[in-house]
């Protein structure tokens, strides 16, 4: 199957006074027609500004150094203006983790839902209207101020907003932070709907691993930046081939841990300023760790049909 979106490549640097820091670096991979794709890993690992940079979203103080994302034969990377404006909500959107702060107090959702085809040419308001109803009705909306909704009702309005105009893909950056167990599940219940109904490819975006495994059929781990293992969710989480891996399925409570200390994954994930070390980036936190892991940062390399690791042990962890 041909891939919907292709990332080659990607680096992201960061500016800290005359200096560009490396944040993301040299991270690829494919996101199909109508699949749901994780990225999961700590704070700090680089998957916010990986999704912001398929939109050309990036702030002043970050810059793309080198790869392309490549949708429908073009290189996203090279649209600037009305060409890119065009991609943004029409065929690619985004929901992001704060429904408060993206929704404007001031207007009732109903025409913030509609904007979206405002924007992209619709100039029959009768018609706008009649869509932004629709899809409220859809989503359980009700065409009030955002201040007087929930925090998953504000959610289904993002969510909502960023549908309107019938997307291909939709980049979801931690739509579930914060919100209550049962309001989590309805959304994560929303997006599955979406997913089906619509045929839209979702990219999720999470460091909640149960999460990860109920929404999403395929996932990618990251680690300072750097994609450390690919593959299908089950397979990736019932036999993990990376250290990291292994680190974040230990850390998850449970209800056979209750009780018991957790098993945390020493120290922490290096700072911009501290750069990223030599050889495999886990490596001063990996307990496993040899002579070689802080040597080579091996690259990613097929362990199955659809795996991929990048640690040398990955072969073994995989038997």
């Amino acid at each position: 199957m041909e891939a919907l979106l292709e990332v080659r490549n990607l680096s992201i640097g960061i500016k800290r006074g005359g200096d560009l820091l490396s944040s993301v670096e040299d991270v690829s991979f494919d996101i199909y027609p109508g699949e749901i794709l994780g990225i999961v890993g700590e704070s700090g690992s680089g998957k916010t500004l990986t999704a912001l940079s398929i939109l050309s979203l990036l702030s002043e103080n970050k810059k793309i150094t080198s790869g392309s994302i490549l949708y429908n034969d073009m290189d996203l990377l090279t649209l600037i203006g009305k060409k890119m404006e065009a991609i943004r909500g029409k065929e690619i959107s985004m929901v992001f983790q704060e429904p408060f702060s993206s929704l404007n107090p001031l207007l009732k959702i109903g025409s913030q839902i509609g904007e979206g085809l405002t924007l992209h040419g619709e100039k029959d308001k009768t018609l706008i209207k009649s869509r932004s109803k629709e899809l409220m009705e859809k989503l359980g909306l009700h065409d009030t101020y955002p201040h007087r909704l929930s925090g998953g009702m504000c959610q289904r309005a993002m969510i909502a907003i960023a549908i309107i105009c019938g997307p291909r893909l939709l980049i979801a950056d931690e739509p579930t932070t914060a919100l209550d167990h049962d309001t989590q599940s309805k959304i994560l219940a929303l997006l599955k709907k979406i997913n089906r109904d619509m045929g839209t490819s979702i990219l999720f975006i999470s460091h909640d691993i149960e999460v990860i495994k109920e929404l999403c059929g395929r996932v990618l781990v990251m680690y300072s930046g750097c994609i450390l293992e690919e593959g299908s969710t089950c397979e990736v989480f019932s036999n993990p081939a990376h250290e990291y891996t292994r680190g974040l399925i230990n850390s998850v409570p449970s209800a056979a841990m209750r009780g018991k200390a957790l098993t945390a994954i020493p120290g922490k994930i290096p700072s911009l300023e501290e750069g990223r070390p030599s050889g495999c980036p886990f490596h001063p936190r990996c307990t496993k760790a040899m002579p070689e892991c802080k040597r080579d940062f091996p690259p990613a390399r097929k362990i199955g049909a659809n795996r991929t690791t990048r640690c040398i042990l990955g072969e073994f962890n995989d038997k």
